[in-house]
Formats: C-alpha cells, sequence, structure tokens
C-alpha cells in the first residue's frame, strides 16, 4: 500500500510539472483511476464441511438454519473487508461464526473422540509473508483459530499441540472454556453409532475406514479463505477432526499445505475431507503450486487437484479458493459442501448441493 501511494506521489509531482494548468486530464489519472480498482478488488470465500450431503436427507428447518449460519458468517467477513480491514482479521472473525455454532465439527460443534473427548485443531496462514500458526489436540480452547493466530504473530514457531498449546493460550489470555462446553447430543449420538457398528475404527480393521457412516464422520471442517483491498490474501481452517478418532490422530486442517495455504503470488485455499488424504496429496500447496507452476487459472488447478488427483488416492472432500484477482473456487468431489462466496459488488452466492 505504501508504495502504491509513494509512486502515486511521485508521478503526480512529474505530471504536473509537465502538464499545463488547463489540461482537463492527465495519463497520470488514468493510472490513478486503474490502481483504485485494482485496490476496491476484494473477496471472501467460506465452507462448513463437505460429505455426503443430500437434499432428501435434509429438512426444510435443518436446510434454512445451515443457509442462515453460512450467510452470517460470511457478512461478518466481507463487512471487515468492505470498510479496509485486512484478509486475516476477516478469516478469523468469519470462522469465529461458524466454531461457535453447534452446526459445524468445529468449536462449539466438534465431534468426539473414541474416548468420548474433543481435540480440536486449527491453522491460519498469511499470503503476504507466508507466515502461519497452527493447534492440534486442544481440549479447553473456546476458539482454535484464534490461538493458531497467536501462535502465528506471538511465537517463534508454526504448530504448537496438546497441553503445551493450551499454555500458551493462557500465557496469551485467549478465552479457554471448560471441556463439557464442546459437548452436544447430536455429535454423542454419532459416536455412539460408529461404536455399536461390528467393525468400527479399529488399528486392525483398515476396511472399517470405507464404511459410510465412519467416513462422513469427519465432515464438517469449516475454512474461509479471503483477499483484502490491499491484495492480501489469507486463510485458516477448524475442525473437531474425525468422530471416533483414536491416538490423539490429527487430520490435514492444522497441516499448512495440506488444509490450509495462502500467498499472494497465487491464491488461499481452505480443504474439508478425509484429512489423511489431503495430507498425502498436500491439496491446498498443490493448488497453488500448479498455478504457479503451470500458469493456470485458480479454477483449473482446483478441478485437476479435487477432481483428479484427489479422487486418483481414493481421497475426498472439497476446497474453497480465491486467489490474488478476486475469482474464487469452491470445488468438491463429494455429494455437497455447504460452502458460501461473497464479492465487491455485495452478491451473495450460497450452496449445500452439488448442483
Amino acid at each position: 500500500m505504501n508504495r502504491v501511494l509513494i509512486f502515486i506521489s511521485f508521478a503526480l509531482f512529474f505530471a504536473c510539472k509537465e502538464q499545463s494548468k488547463e489540461t482537463a486530464k492527465t495519463p497520470i489519472v488514468d493510472v490513478v483511476e486503474e490502481l483504485s480498482k485494482t485496490e476496491n478488488t476484494f473477496g471472501i470465500v467460506i465452507h462448513g464441511g463437505a460429505g455426503t450431503i443430500l437434499k432428501k436427507n435434509m429438512t426444510a428447518e435443518k436446510e434454512a438454519a445451515y443457509k442462515t449460519k453460512l450467510e452470517e458468517a460470511i457478512k461478518v467477513g466481507h463487512t471487515i473487508l468492505k470498510n479496509g480491514g485486512t484478509s486475516l482479521e476477516a478469516v478469523e472473525k468469519t470462522i469465529n461464526i461458524l466454531e461457535n455454532s453447534p452446526l459445524f465439527n468445529a468449536g462449539k460443534g466438534a465431534v468426539f473422540t473414541y474416548d468420548e473427548t474433543n481435540e480440536l485443531d486449527a491453522s491460519i496462514m498469511d499470503g503476504s509473508t507466508l507466515n502461519a500458526g497452527a493447534v492440534a489436540g486442544v481440549s479447553t480452547v473456546k476458539n482454535p483459530i484464534n490461538l493458531a493466530r497467536e501462535v502465528m504473530l506471538n511465537s517463534p514457531h508454526v504448530m504448537l499441540s496438546g497441553k503445551g498449546a493450551e499454555q500458551f493460550a493462557k500465557e496469551r489470555s485467549v478465552e479457554l472454556v471448560d471441556p463439557s462446553y464442546f459437548h452436544t447430543e447430536d455429535r454423542l449420538k454419532l459416536l455412539r453409532k460408529i461404536k455399536d457398528k461390528p467393525n468400527h475404527v479399529d488399528a486392525k480393521s483398515a476396511t472399517s475406514f470405507y464404511d459410510p457412516v465412519i467416513k462422513d464422520s469427519k465432515f464438517g471442517t469449516v475454512g474461509c479463505a479471503a483477499l483484502d483491498k490491499y491484495g492480501n490474501l489469507a486463510a485458516g481452517t477448524s475442525t473437531g477432526g474425525m468422530s471416533a478418532k483414536k491416538w490423539n490422530r490429527i487430520g490435514d486442517s492444522p497441516i499448512i499445505g495440506a488444509g490450509t495455504y495462502a500467498n499472494n503470488t497465487t491464491c488461499a485455499v481452505s480443504s474439508t475431507g478425509w484429512g489423511e488424504y489431503f495430507i498425502r496429496g498436500m491439496v491446498a500447496y498443490d493448488i497453488s503450486a500448479m498455478m504457479e507452476y503451470k500458469g493456470i487459472s485458480l479454477q483449473e488447478a482446483s478441478q485437476e487437484v479435487i477432481q483428479k488427483k484427489l479422487t486418483a488416492l481414493g481421497g475426498t472432500g472439497g476446497i474453497v479458493a480465491i486467489d490474488n484477482k478476486g475469482n474464487v473456487s469452491m470445488e468438491f468431489n463429494t455429494a455437497g459442501m455447504y460452502r458460501a462466496t461473497m464479492n465487491a459488488n455485495d452478491e451473495l452466492t450460497i450452496g449445500i448441493y452439488k448442483e
């Protein structure tokens, strides 16, 4: 931003020396107008998880509840961007709305581990500096995305986990809650449904991971990607992980390059889906890399990675992303993905099912 102002100042100075007072419009005015247009470009895109989301299984009331919450969340971030706020702030505050809702598998709505506890993960990345922060396996942090940002800004590290992350949260005055805050009846019922199945998740039963109930139990992760008026990109992701997970399992959400990635050169990405496959494919970074090295568009890169590479591995899920020009992608290979996007023209799009 400062470089732009300096450039304009010098350009205006020399233009004034060369142009007569009678000139109604100088070439530099055209430059300023063009820069103004560029600076007014901003946008935001969010997801609330992908999976077997079918209209026939959704009541009108539940569908309305999801759409209302998605709209509330994205408008929070959009307002921040419209008023000149940063993409990082927009990502954090937008995800807070989703984390505080029991509708999504993040924060308040986090799924249960096999031992009937909640372990939350989150990450955030700044596209202007490539700085990033992440937390994994926390159980007392109300909004894990806030702690991830604290790790990024106020520690020498990228990822903290478990008790150490919670100690850092105390030192940084991040809001903590009793673990019971995350307990919701619907998530507990889901866990017990999985545990009652003859082949629940077990180290010796690899085929159990293909069970539809278990496979979709990890969806509901929330995420956001944003471009601000200053041309800076940011992305963030927050999740409760996989229902019935054991051994402090960690998925892709807190892993930079897999669940979250942002780079001003290309795009910002947040992932949702079967984390083990997103980690193996480094999905979020791969989309950025394809744009940078192959020179293809965000949409082309997203389709290649999600519909071909991820699918070929056997992975399911999707991403939301925005590039440095404000173009948006919401790509998924499942039956549905809770999603919304809003641009600089205040145009809002909300989707749930595959169209």
